[in-house]
C-alpha cells in the first residue's frame, strides 16, 4: 500500500492530498529515510510524521484498502511518540493561547491591564 494512501486511511491526515504534500515535503519518514507518496509500506515500518510541533511515531500493525472507522484506527498502528511530545505541545498551547471560560463576557479595562501585567511580569 502507498503511504500516502495509509496515513489517510487511518486518520493521520484529512485527505489524500494532505498527506501525499507531507510527504513531498519531507515530513514523513519510513524507518527514517524521507519518502515520496508512492512508496510502498510494510508490516513492522516505523513511520515519522512531523506535525509541528508533534513529532509523531508510529509503527505499521496493520494495511487496509478502505479508510476506517475512527474506532477501529488502534488496531492498525502503535503511538510509539513519546510522552514528552505531547506534553511539550500541551504545555505551547497553554504558553501562547488565552482562556476564558465561557459566557463570562469580555474583559473589563481593569481585567485587561491585570492580564497585559501578568504578561510582562517574569517569573
Amino acid at each position: 500500500m502507498r503511504i500516502d494512501k495509509w496515513l489517510w486511511c487511518v486518520r493521520l491526515y484529512k485527505t489524500r492530498t494532505l498527506a501525499a504534500e507531507a510527504c513531498n515535503m519531507g515530513k514523513v519518514l519510513v524507518n527514517g529515510s524521507s519518502c515520496k507518496p508512492s512508496k510502498e509500506i510494510n508490516l513492522g515500518d516505523e513511520v515519522l510524521v512531523n506535525f509541528n510541533p508533534l513529532k509523531k511515531s508510529v509503527k505499521v500493525l496493520g494495511v487496509l484498502n478502505n479508510r476506517i472507522p475512527a474506532k477501529d484506527v488502534p488496531q492498525y498502528y502503535q503511538d510509539l511518540t513519546p510522552e514528552e511530545e505531547y506534553q511539550k505541545v500541551e504545555m505551547m498551547r497553554m504558553m501562547y493561547f488565552e482562556r476564558r471560560d465561557a459566557h463570562t463576557g469580555r474583559p473589563t479595562k481593569k481585567d485587561r491591564r491585570n492580564i497585559e501585567r501578568f504578561k510582562d511580569s517574569e517569573f
